[in-house]
């Protein structure tokens, strides 16, 4: 019988691995936190109308790649693409948004039918951050903020940089589309095939192509900048200067207009050039008219999600794990003969007591002298603890240094946790 294996594009995540995003998801916890954010948890499956509501039936995702089902009540249901709606729809569900601020954040697996490829895959894990409640240029400088602190605390600050643009209102982007598409059905037979479709249904999307071809053409497009509305132009103007003070370096990208419908305003992507063409680890923005298109009252809102596998690849390909990122236990306990196994999970249960922080592993399973130092060894430890019945006899446990050429110790059992607290530094 053949082995069943996990789906193409949906990548199980090893012990070996699993560090690495504790490790990158205690950083954005830490940094979180420290603003003042709430965490949130959505379910996974939605009703389908949500996402065709608030991403546009006529978007890629929606047309192409969303995994949508129905149930056995005959309810069509999907797995969500991306977690902005489900968060809008929780938060409105239980009256989180009215007359009131809220700054909520929330991380988690979310869905879309693609061609695998590195940092891309068909179950990926986002980090998304939603504010809401708040409808000057701070709130959206705070979350530009908050992620330059970040690429900080990774060690990525000199390998990301800013791009925003202001795409104005629904009504200003009406008229530019209509211009757009003007300019561009001129040249619909040179565009490549993506852009010849988007023609009719999501113009703005071309902006960003980059097929050569298509590129050379838009050098000449009417400019989106020309057909902002006042208060976008006012807004943006002020959330420029408000980067200048904090010293948050951006460029202006009038080509950027970021993917789903109910965006307007400012949006923005931070991109690194170290991950070939998937180059965008970090991409939100305004979407002030999403809570009332899915039903709730008019309310400001902005935000912006990061993808966990492209963050980690930029990190790993960056060499920017620090060391002590593993699974390595700190403590080997092993048993030397059956009467020693008793006092050795006591004495591990012990150490980890007094060494909250330290990683404490009880060798199990028995075996001889020479294959529990090799599982000790195997273990990543610094130190093994030997427990023979001679030293439970006699009150002593053996001290060995596992990754120095340190020599054994003989100690006495009430001495040991004291000599481990000063050996790992806890």
């Amino acid at each position: 019988m053949a082995k069943i294996q996990a789906i193409r594009g949906m990548n199980d995540i090893l012990p070996e691995q699993t560090p690495v995003w504790q490790f990158v998801e205690g950083k954005v916890r830490k940094v979180l936190a420290q603003y003042g954010y709430q965490e949130i948890r959505m379910p996974i499956v939605e009703q389908t109308d949500l996402f065709k509501r608030s991403i546009g039936e006529v978007t890629d995702i929606v047309e192409k790649e969303m995994y949508t089902f129905d149930d056995r009540n005959g309810d069509s249901l999907t797995l969500r693409p991306e977690g902005t709606a489900g968060c809008v729809r929780a938060a409105e569900e239980h009256g989180l948004l009215f007359n009131q601020t809220r700054r909520l954040w929330y991380t988690g697996p979310m869905f879309r039918h693609e061609r695998p490829q590195k940092g891309r895959y068909r179950q990926f894990h986002q980090i998304g951050v939603e504010c809401f409640g708040m409808a000057g240029p701070d709130i959206d400088a705070e979350l530009l903020i908050l992620t330059a602190r970040l690429w900080r605390e990774l060690g990525l600050a000199e390998h990301t940089r800013l791009e925003i643009n202001s795409i104005g209102t629904s009504e200003a982007r009406k008229v530019y589309r209509q211009a757009l598409v003007e300019y561009l059905s001129q040249y619909k037979a040179d565009l490549d095939a993506d852009s010849q479709r988007r023609l009719e249904t999501n113009p703005l999307r071309i902006l960003d192509s980059k097929d050569p071809a298509t590129r050379s053409i838009l050098e000449n497009a009417p400019n989106l900048d020309e057909y902002l509305d006042d208060d976008s132009r006012a807004h943006f103007d002020r959330l420029r200067e408000l980067l200048d003070a904090a010293g948050i370096e951006y460029t202006i990208n009038p080509a950027l207009v970021r993917g789903l419908d109910y965006y307007g305003k400012t949006v923005f992507e931070w991109i690194t050039d170290s991950l070939g063409a998937q180059g965008t680890v970090c991409a939100g923005g305004r979407y002030d008219g999403l809570v009332e298109q899915l039903g709730g009252k008019p309310t400001r809102a902005v935000g912006f999600a990061m993808g966990l596998e492209r963050l980690i690849l930029l990190l790993e390909t960056l060499e920017l794990i620090p060391e002590h990122v593993n699974n390595n236990a700190d403590v080997y306990v092993t048993a030397m003969g059956d009467g020693a196994l008793a006092s050795a999970l006591a004495l591990a249960e012990e150490l980890r007591a007094e060494l909250p922080k330290a990683v404490v592993v009880s060798h199990c399973g028995g075996g001889s002298f020479k294959s529990q130092m090799k599982k000790a060894d195997k273990s990543g430890a610094r130190y093994a603890i030997i427990l023979g019945e001679n030293e439970v006899a006699n009150g002593r446990v053996g001290l060995k240094p596992l990754r120095s050429d340190e020599l054994q110790q003989d100690l006495a059992r009430d001495e040991l946790a004291s000599s481990l607290a000063a050996a790992l530094k806890h």
